[in-house]
């Protein structure tokens, strides 16, 4: 069997090619002289970096700064996203919402790779029956639109935030794998990965997933066995396909890239081109419709013979011209899920580099020897929540869950914006004026805090709702301008909304 030297990792998203060279190449510490990729000085290794190779299907997106929250009135008088200047750092997104093609695909690996857990393939189906209306005929939507060859390339419907995060999750490893197939470092091994004795990256990584090993990675570590598995240091793997931020999604659809020059905006936009809904920049292609949307009541596609929008519902994925960053329906054919918990005032709160509303903090679940711990029936590895007593010395955060850090609740209000200075028995206070259950000395209290929500009057959005961005097929123009935000739980699903992966640029930023 072939040991196989890592110096350089140099990878495509469908193919990843090894550069070689011998131990003791003269790669010598700039700062204690010792010997890099030299078994006779211990064994250091030293992956030169190399260019990160844009994923199949996404495009880069060059991160900057840009007015993010509302760029028009709202029709319906409130105001909850008020703009303020942002920075997103570079990343890259799907050039096209994901397709129905390519969630069966999804669904058909885990038919295949679960068959004692097919509860695991029925969580992952879409839910068809979204296209139904009490009041509209739209069973041939029902029985065709997710199956049928001929949309193959519309956008999937129907999928839960939870559900699109489970797809993110299950193209990471997809990915992952191949790219360790296409280096010869594991072989290609269908047939016996199912259950428990699937590839996932986690697991690799940990060392718990073996598979059919190609040609192993020689370890110069002099007192190894010799050979290893790859390693974030060899910079093999990608990162993880996640869905994108709020910040990141708005950033992208504006498209600014091609609307300024050097730090000048030269005109501002209301959706992701300059002018309105018809394409004026171009006289081949003078007064073509730039996305699918609802003209008004009853006006989903124009008058035959003189379809403006051409599609009732959706439309394939690349109808449209896509914006300046090459992404397609930025704006209508569907909306999108994105990451952030949903907040009206989030603006006000976050961050000004990658802002984001959501995080909630875990690590690996480790076993009594302090290892990680064995997979679980569908081989994935376990995680847990940090706790308080594992941040004690930490000035960034000390809990896991931070949805509502300084948007309301108790906590929050306590730690942050101090007390307002009543505190009164239980049942002394009126919920209507703001306080949250305390314990002092056994006793349960109430606080009255600053900043708390007046409930009775209001009340926080539960901590599952979560973003919604751009129009869709069934929306006015209004939702087409990126700025624009709703929401719906994480657990529901809609046929006018899907989904598209964002990932981490690693390294350089442009």
């Amino acid at each position: 069997m072939k040991i196989r030297l890592i110096n350089r990792i140099v990878f495509t998203f469908a193919s990843a090619a090894l550069l070689i060279s011998c131990g003791g190449s003269g790669n010598v510490s700039p700062t204690t002289g010792w010997n890099y990729d030299d078994p006779a000085w211990g064994g250091f290794e030293s992956a030169k970096a190399a260019p990160q190779a844009t994923p199949m299907g996404m495009v880069f997106v060059e991160g900057g700064n840009f007015v993010m929250g509302s760029q028009q009135d709202k029709v319906t008088n409130d105001w909850n996203n008020v703009p303020r200047k942002a920075t997103v750092t570079s990343f890259y997104m799907d050039e096209c919402e994901v397709t129905n093609i390519a969630y069966r695909e999804y669904l058909d690996w885990l038919r295949r790779a679960y068959p004692d857990y097919p509860e695991v393939y029925r969580r992952a189906l879409p839910d068809t029956l979204c296209w139904r209306d009490k009041l509209a005929y739209n069973e041939s939507m029902v029985d065709y639109y997710f199956r049928h060859p001929d949309y193959a390339d519309f956008p999937v419907v129907g999928v839960s935030w939870l559900q699109a995060n489970d797809y993110c999750s299950w193209r990471t490893d997809r990915a992952n794998e191949r790219i360790l197939i296409d280096a010869g470092i594991l072989d290609l091994n269908v047939e016996e990965q199912n259950n428990d004795n699937v590839f996932t990256t986690d697991a690799y990584m940990a060392g718990l997933y073996e598979g059919l090993v190609g040609e192993p990675i020689l370890d110069l570590d002099p007192n190894s066995q010799g050979e290893r598995i790859a390693r974030m240091e060899d910079g093999i793997l990608l990162p993880k396909f996640r869905l994108p931020t709020e910040a990141e999604w708005e950033f992208a659809a504006w498209g600014l890239i091609g609307n300024t020059v050097e730090e000048r905006q030269i005109d501002r936009r209301v959706y992701p081109w300059n002018g309105y809904v018809t394409r004026s920049d171009d006289k081949k292609y003078y007064g073509q419709m730039l996305a699918n949307f609802k003209r008004g009541r009853g006006d989903a596609m124009g008058v035959a013979g003189a379809l403006n929008d051409h599609w009732t519902y959706t439309n394939p994925v690349t109808f449209f011209f896509p914006n300046d960053y090459g992404l397609y329906n930025m704006a209508g054919n569907v909306a999108e899920w994105v990451m952030d918990v949903y907040r009206a005032e989030t603006s006000q709160d976050s961050y000004d580099i990658n802002p984001f509303r959501g995080n909630v903090y875990m690590t690996k679940v480790l076993d009594a020897d302090g290892l990680i711990s064995e997979k679980d029936s569908l081989g994935r590895i376990a995680y847990r929540e940090v706790t308080v007593a594992e941040n004690i010395n930490r000035n960034n955060y000390k809990q896991a869950d931070n949805i509502n850090y300084l948007d309301g609740d108790v906590a929050s209000q306590i730690n942050n914006a101090g007390w307002k200075g009543t505190v009164a028995e239980e049942g002394d206070i009126d919920m209507a004026s703001g306080g949250g259950d305390i314990e002092e000395e056994g006793v349960a209290k109430k606080a009255i805090t600053d900043g708390m929500y007046e409930y009775g009057k209001s009340s926080l959005i539960s901590d599952k709702a979560r973003v919604v961005k751009g129009g869709s097929w069934k929306d006015r123009a209004f939702y087409l301008s990126p700025g624009e935000r709703r929401y719906l739980d994480q657990s529901k699903s809609a046929a006018w909304i899907g989904f598209r992966c964002a990932m981490d640029v690693v390294g350089s930023q442009d």
